[in-house]
């Protein structure tokens, strides 16, 4: 969210930022909206006070006993009192009018974040390791000797339908190890703190970590079988309630348009999303708090599912577990004073590269530009890691600031140690890393050429030893 005070005062530098990212100057429809708002509550404030002098003379002439001039000021209370009740309601629709409007507009690039318009243009800052070469050609995950009995992407079909899977065996625990590894290191080395978070969340949640009113596609969004046996009756109910005015309004509409529009007013009722990574959970956690200053930053990390409904992919990455409706996550967060966002940036940075590093697989990190970047980011670094069965990197983490969009969403601030009046805190979130994708690097770039796979090293403590996924299947 944007602080309309800012782009009061330097509309053209927030138009020139939002064209860095390619969109379209908005401050001249957002400033006329804010006017009108502001004039709006402007006349209701004077028509209130109009109310009050008129309401103080009343009473003094029915003391006089001056009727006539009793029932004018009476009548002039009750016409102000109506026009101020109007004014009022009109200013609250153009504040949500202006709401909406800001909620839709993306975060402001960094300056040090590259401009350009896709990911072409993003820009590489760092390389690690040497690219495996084989002497047999590179297999994707899936077509592995030893992992592919192993996973199932039939039956997930069968059960779920397409983008899912089924793990089992030995792979599925070479997975749970990967996500076992990264939260045991974050924890005991990184400093984060392990959460155990919800996967559902409501609107709130995800409106303040800027997943909603844009991305709601994005998103599965589930509803209790209480609340869908709810729907008639409270879409009866509010019929039952509904002005004479409404009713009018409704008369001529067709059948299917009303029971739509009941639909949709009680559709919400006990509704949850399915978060798209645990980063709505674990940033929505200080919503509305007011931190002291000392309790910063705030370091959190969390292993959990996550869902996607990959609405903008479709044909892209169909094969294999590389792109998923259900995935897990191993995430990172940090809750930050402002002075301390940038710097935070780079020592969660290094925590997702150290996890690559640790398990041999070669990566590199680019920085995003401006075309590239994520709706709520300043600044984001991807991490990808080398598949050799795609010839290519990919995608395996992103680590963001967003700096204080996401706290004016939802109204986290701190206190600080000196005094004076709260600020708003900044929020960075970064994968630690995804586990699927962990999961294809591994296996991919230790393959064998006799279908078996070379494991990491750091992995057989949570493999029983084990350092070596044999080409039946087994762990050895």
């Amino acid at each position: 969210m944007h602080d309309i005070k800012a782009i009061r005062e330097n509309p053209d530098a927030f138009d020139a930022a939002l064209a860095r990212r390619g969109d379209a100057p908005v401050t001249a429809r957002v400033l006329a909206l804010d006017e009108a708002r502001r004039a709006k509550i402007s006349a209701a404030e004077t028509a209130q006070a109009e109310q009050n002098k008129a309401s103080k003379l009343v009473g003094a002439a029915k003391a006089k006993g001056d009727e006539a001039q009793f029932e004018r000021l009476r009548t002039l209370v009750s016409d102000k009192k109506a026009e101020v009740t109007a004014m009022q309601a009109e200013a609250k629709d153009l504040d949500a009018q202006l709401t909406d409007m800001l909620a839709r507009i993306p975060n402001l690039p960094a300056d040090d974040a590259p401009d350009g318009a896709d990911e072409a243009d993003n820009v590489e800052v760092t390389r690690w390791g040497d690219v495996p070469t084989f002497d047999f050609k590179a297999k994707e995950h899936f077509e592995i000797a030893s992992v592919a009995a192993s996973m199932d992407f039939e039956t997930a079909a069968k059960t779920s339908g397409a983008r899912f899977v089924m793990l089992k065996g030995a792979v599925a625990r070479i997975h749970r190890a990967l996500a076992q590894f990264m939260i045991d290191t974050h924890v005991d080395e990184n400093g984060l703190t392990e959460y155990n978070t919800p996967v559902l969340v409501n609107d709130a949640a995800m409106y303040g970590t800027d997943k909603l009113p844009k991305f709601g596609g994005d998103s599965f969004i589930a509803a209790s079988m209480a609340a869908r046996e709810k729907l008639s009756s409270k879409a009866l109910q509010e019929f039952e309630e509904s002005t004479t005015e409404l009713l009018d309004d409704l008369k001529d509409r067709p059948l299917k348009e009303i029971v739509g529009m009941a639909y949709e007013k009680a559709k919400t009722v006990e509704d949850y999303w399915l978060i798209p990574t645990s980063e709505v959970t674990l940033t929505y956690s200080v919503a509305g708090d007011v931190l002291e200053e000392a309790a910063l930053p705030r370091r959190m990390t969390a292993h959990t599912l996550c869902f996607r409904s990959e609405a903008g992919s479709a044909g892209r990455d169909t094969s294999g577990m590389l792109r998923q409706h259900q995935f897990e996550k191993v995430e990172m967060v940090s809750v930050t004073h402002p002075d301390q966002s940038d710097d935070e940036q780079k020592r969660m940075l290094r925590c997702a590269e150290d996890m690559l590093e640790r398990l041999g697989v070669p990566y590199r990190t680019v920085i995003l530009c401006t075309g590239d970047m994520g709706f709520g980011a300043r600044r984001t670094f991807d991490i990808e890691a080398w598949l050799p069965g795609q010839n290519a990197y990919r995608e395996i983490s992103s680590v963001s600031t967003t700096g204080d969009f996401q706290a004016r969403r939802m109204n986290a601030r701190f206190k600080p140690a000196d005094g004076g009046k709260p600020q708003f805190v900044h929020t960075l979130n970064g994968s630690g890393l995804a586990v699927g994708r962990c999961l294809i690097a591994v296996l991919e770039n230790g393959q064998q050429a006799d279908g078996s796979v070379k494991l990491p090293e750091v992995l057989a403590p949570y493999l029983g030893g084990k350092t070596t996924l044999a080409v039946d299947g087994t762990l050895s």
